[in-house]
C-alpha cells in the first residue's frame, strides 16, 4: 500500500467533513461578495472584482482538495523535507524580491499571479513535523521537544520578519503536534514560560510591535486604532439579527479593507449575533470532524496530519475573532474560507483534501 500514490475507488472519505467544507466555501463567497462590493466598485469599477478573484482561487482549491483527498497522505509525508526546504527558500525570496502591499512585504509574483509563501509554509510545517516526529517516535523527553521546536524555528523566524501573525500560527502548530505526540505534559509548562519570554523579546525588537500593544489598550488614543473602533461599532450596530445581508454601513469605507481581516465585524453587522454564532458553529463542526479524523487515524502519521490541520484552523479562527473583538492586539489574521485571499483559500482547501485523505483510512 505504501507504494501507491492514489487510493482505490472503494475507500470512502468523511462526507460530513467534505460537506461542512463546501458549506463554508459557499458561505464565504456570499459573505465576501456582500462585504467587498463597495470597495471593488470604488477601486476597480467592478463590484464583483474581489468575488471573481476569490471564486477563481476557490475553484483551483476545490480541484486541489479533490486531488489530494485521492492521494495517500503517507506518500506526501515522504516529501515533507522537500516541501519544508521549498517554504524556506520562498520565504527568503520574499525578503529580497517580495511585493509590498499596504505596507507589508508578503507576496511573490509569477507573471500576472501573486501568492503568499507563508500560506504554503503552514502546510509544509504540518507535513515536515509529522515526518520528524514519526522518525523520532521512540525518543521522548525534553530533548525531543527542543529538537522538534528547533526545526520549526527557521521558518518561524523567516515568516515572522514580515508576517508576525502567521509566524505565531506556525509556532502554535508545532506546539500542538508536540503536545499530541508527547505523553509528558509537564514539559509544556517550561515551553509556555520560554514562549512568553521569546514573544516578549520579539515584540521589543521592533517599536511598531510595542505600538500595537498600546493601540490595543487604548484604541481611542491612536490614529491606528481607527480600524478597531469601526469594527467594534459594526459589531455593536448589528444587534441580535443584523441589518440584513448587503446592508452594512461600516463596509462603506469606514472599516478599512473590510473584506480582509475585519470581515467578521461586517458579518456581525449584517447577520447580527445569531449569524455570527451560526458561522462560529459551522467552524466548530469542522474542527470537531477534524478531531474525529485524528482520533480514528490508523497510524501516527495520520493522527499528526489531522491534528496539525485541526490546530491550524482552530488557532486561525480563534485569533481572528479575538482580534476583531479587540480581545488581543491587531495582528492581521484572516478568517479561514471567508476573508479575501486567493493563496489562503487555495492552501486551506488543499489541507482539507489532506484531512479527507486521512479519513479514507
Amino acid at each position: 500500500m505504501r507504494n501507491k500514490i492514489f487510493y482505490s475507488g472503494k475507500k470512502h472519505m468523511d462526507y460530513i467533513l467534505a460537506a461542512v467544507v463546501l458549506v463554508l466555501v459557499v458561505l464565504g463567497l456570499v459573505l465576501l461578495f456582500s462585504t467587498s462590493a463597495y470597495n471593488g466598485r470604488v477601486k476597480f469599477h467592478d463590484s464583483a472584482y474581489y468575488f471573481k478573484k476569490q471564486l477563481f482561487a476557490t475553484i483551483l482549491g476545490l480541484c486541489a482538495m479533490y486531488l489530494v483527498s485521492r492521494m495517500d497522505y503517507r506518500f506526501l509525508v515522504r516529501f515533507a523535507v522537500l516541501f519544508y526546504l521549498m517554504s524556506i527558500v520562498l520565504s527568503t525570496l520574499v525578503l529580497f524580491i517580495g511585493d509590498e502591499y499596504n505596507g507589508s512585504k508578503r507576496w511573490l509574483s509569477l507573471g500576472p499571479l501573486s501568492f503568499q509563501p507563508a500560506e504554503f509554509a503552514k502546510l509544509a510545517v504540518i507535513l515536515f513535523l509529522t515526518y520528524v516526529i514519526r522518525i523520532s517516535r521512540k525518543k521522548r523527553g525534553l530533548w525531543f521537544v527542543v529538537r522538534v521546536l528547533g526545526m520549526a524555528l527557521p521558518i518561524v523566524g523567516l515568516v515572522g520578519t514580515n508576517n508576525l501573525s502567521t509566524a505565531v500560527i506556525i509556532l502554535g502548530i508545532a506546539v500542538i503536534l508536540i503536545f499530541v505526540s508527547n505523553p509528558n505534559y509537564l514539559q509544556f509548562v517550561g515551553i509556555g514560560a520560554a514562549g512568553i519570554g521569546f514573544i516578549g523579546i520579539f515584540l521589543a525588537m521592533e517599536s511598531y510591535r510595542l505600538e500595537r500593544l498600546a493601540v490595543w489598550r487604548n484604541p481611542e488614543g491612536y490614529d491606528k486604532g481607527f480600524q478597531t473602533l469601526q469594527g467594534l461599532m459594526a459589531i455593536g450596530s448589528g444587534g441580535l439579527f443584523g441589518t440584513g445581508l448587503g446592508s452594512s454601513m461600516q463596509k462603506l469605507g469606514f472599516v478599512p479593507e473590510a473584506q480582509n481581516d475585519m470581515i467578521f465585524s461586517i458579518i456581525c453587522e449584517e447577520l447580527g449575533l445569531m449569524g455570527a454564532i451560526l458561522v462560529i458553529l459551522i467552524f466548530g463542526i469542522l474542527i470537531w470532524r477534524l478531531a474525529v479524523t485524528a482520533m480514528e487515524a490508523e497510524d501516527l502519521e495520520g493522527l499528526l496530519v489531522a491534528a496539525g490541520i485541526m490546530g491550524h484552523l482552530a488557532l486561525q479562527v480563534i485569533l481572528n475573532i479575538a482580534v476583531v473583538t479587540n480581545t488581543i492586539p491587531n495582528t492581521g489574521i484572516t478568517l479561514p474560507f471567508i476573508s479575501y485571499g486567493g493563496t489562503s483559500v487555495l492552501f486551506l482547501l488543499a489541507e482539507m483534501g489532506l484531512a479527507l485523505s486521512v479519513s479514507r483510512r
